[in-house]
Order: C-alpha cells, then structure tokens, then sequence
C-alpha cells in the first residue's frame, strides 16, 4: 500500500499528563472506527493499546530545572504504537508529533495489513534539535531529569571550547514562540461554486449563502480549522478570528508562491516537510478594520514544520525573527537587503540543515522495530 493513500489523520492534544484531545480530524473514523465527538475531550494516551501507554505524556514535559536551549531542543518526534479500534485488534500507527506550547499536534499514519504485535518499549526518534533516540519505557524520570542537566553542562562547556563555531544542536537564544495550525486539506477543499469566484467573501455572507462565502474565501487556499491561543503573540490576530480564514491571506505577498509551492510538496508526500517564510504582522483579519499599507506592514519570519494527511495539514510556526517589510522597485519585485537575511552565527541550526537525509530519518527507520 503507497504511504500516500494510507488511512491518516491529525489530532491536537494538551501538552500535560492529561493528554485532553483538543481536536481531531474526521480522518479517525477509518483509521480507528471512532468519530471525533467521541475522542474529544477524552485523554489521547488512553488510545494507546500498548503497555507503556502511560509513559507517552513523558515525552513532552517541560524540563523546569533544565536550561533553556534544553527545554528547546527538539520540536518533533516520530514513534511507532499501536492504536485501539472501535472494533478488532490494535492497528500500528507512525505518529508524528510536533511540540507546541501548551499542546502537542499529533499526524498518525496506519499500517492496517500488518498482524498486531505488542509493543512493550516506546522507542522515539527527535526530528530535529540533538536528533536522538530515545526509550522513554527504559528511562526513569530522575534519569531523565539528571541526563538533561548533564547534557545542558556538557553544552556549556564545548559551547566555551569552539570559540566562535558552531554547535551541532540547536538553541534558541530567547524563548521562541510556537503556534500550531490545522488547515483544510488542499487537494480535497472542494472546487468553489461557479458564482463565487466573481463575488467577495462579503458579499457572498451578505448573500446568506455560507457555502459561496466559504468557497470565496478558499480562492485564497486552505481554510484555518484549528489555530493555537499563541498565535496572538506571533501576528496581531485572534483565534476566533482566523477560524475558516485563508491560511495564504496571513502570509507576506513576497512569499505567497514559496508557500504555494510549499503546500504543493505536502500533498504529495506523507513526510515532513519544512519552510521558511514571512507573515504579515498586521494582516487584515476582519472587513472593516483598517488596512494597514504593505510598506508599513512589518514581517514575521517563521520557519514550518509541516505534514499532510487525507483531510488535513498540521503546521507548526516557529518564530525566528520580526523584520521591515521589504522595498519593492517599480514593477512591484521585492528586495531584500542582506541585513534582513537570516544571521549565519544566529547560534542554532535551521530545520533544513538538521533534518538530512540520514535514513534514520526517513519513512521506515530501522530503529523503528517493525517486524
């Protein structure tokens, strides 16, 4: 079976020992035989039918004695469990899972045709920071706690020896911000209605007619389904305003086809994919407000985790940096000073130089234990 057409789906749960499920895509009715109003509130790691099913909220605890650029050090694991069904036994699922704030996003794919098999250890792979592995089954939290520290001063001390080089791991020098999307999937968003493409997403709303409006906006590309609280402290924008508003419409008009070009890749591909872009820190959310002039619309660059299911994207937005908006010459190209570029001693290492092409980093690591 393609890894593309396999049965999938994202999830959002609480970065806590509860693991509350937030959100969760229709895609679970055929991977699992649930509907999303059952899983819903219910605890993610309840799903797990293997033994250590307990242990899975341990992954992503906040770290509170260690240092900064070691809470940081990873924003995405990969992990092979298997997962209850409404009816039969387990299916193994490969669960992505990138680390937000407060919540985690969760991209599943299942491997239905292989025979159920016990799973007693849960042996993770990081994507990115020191790109581990890890037996979180083996490792006690003390350990855990103590390896971190050891690890943090171990930093510390080759950080002091390689005056001026850079470290193999990746640090934040501040705290950086995260947000976590769920768009509509591009390739199933249904074509828009025939009078909705000569109509604004406003006239079409005070038309009464929802589905034109909708349609109207997905000109734009993916609709938002699903937006994490801190998105107000990356752009000057509101959860409740961004529900069903045009993913594209946040993103700076420099960058609009490196991001559609982006989604195109998503599509066709079960990995990870990541992207560095611009989004407009002021964009205009809501018909009415003012609008503020691309010449004085500052930018965020974000650099995005991103992955594709059968109904969904999950995107993880982390923010590097805010930035001026680019000058443009008459022809309306934008140009971008090298002062504006991406500082190479910035102290920690993009997404694209971390994830490689080592193959324990691909679909079917051999770390993974599949038999």
């Amino acid at each position: 079976m393609s890894n593309v057409h396999r049965p999938t789906f994202i999830g959002i749960h609480s970065r806590d020992a509860s693991t509350q499920i937030l959100y969760i895509s229709s895609g679970c009715r055929q991977t699992m035989g649930f509907t999303p109003a059952y899983m819903v509130s219910r605890r993610a790691h309840e799903f797990i039918a293997d033994p250590y099913h307990s242990d899975y909220p341990s992954i992503y605890e906040s770290k509170e004695e260690a240092e900064e650029a070691d809470e940081d050090e990873a924003n995405a694991y990969v992990m092979y469990m298997n997962i209850k069904t409404a009816q039969g036994p387990p299916v193994l699922h490969r669960v992505t899972t990138f680390k937000c704030d407060n919540c985690v996003i969760v991209v599943a794919m299942a491997f239905p045709e292989l025979p159920y098999q016990n799973r007693h250890e849960l042996e993770v792979q990081m994507l990115d920071g020191a790109m581990k592995r890890m037996n979180i089954t083996r490792e006690k939290e003390a350990e855990r706690a103590n390896n971190h520290r050891q690890a943090a001063a171990l930093w510390r001390m080759r950080s002091e020896a390689q005056q001026g080089q850079r470290v193999p791991l990746y640090y934040a020098r501040t705290r950086q911000i995260k947000v976590a999307f769920v768009l509509e999937s591009p390739a199933s968003a249904p074509d828009p209605a025939p009078a909705a493409a000569h109509m604004t997403a406003a006239a079409a709303a005070a038309a009464g007619d929802a589905a034109a409006a909708a349609a109207a906006r997905r000109q734009n590309g993916p609709l938002v389904v699903f937006v994490t609280g801190s998105i107000g402290r990356l752009i000057d924008a509101d959860t409740s305003d961004l529900l069903r508003y045009p993913f594209l419409k946040l993103v700076a008009p420099e960058d609009l086809l490196r991001v559609s070009k982006f989604f195109e890749k998503l599509a066709d591909t079960p990995d990870v994919l990541f992207e560095t872009f611009s989004l407009l820190q002021r964009p205009h959310v809501i018909d009415g407000d003012i609008v503020v002039a691309d010449e004085d619309n500052s930018r965020v660059v974000v650099e995005c985790l991103g992955a594709n299911v059968q109904d969904g994207v999950a995107l993880l937005l982390r923010k590097l940096r805010s930035q001026p908006p680019p000058t443009a010459d008459g022809l309306a190209n934008y140009m971008r000073p090298k002062v504006h570029e991406m500082d190479e001693d910035g102290g920690y290492m993009t997404l694209s130089e971390m994830i490689s092409d080592d193959p324990e980093t691909s679909d079917a690591p051999e770390w993974s234990r599949l038999r």
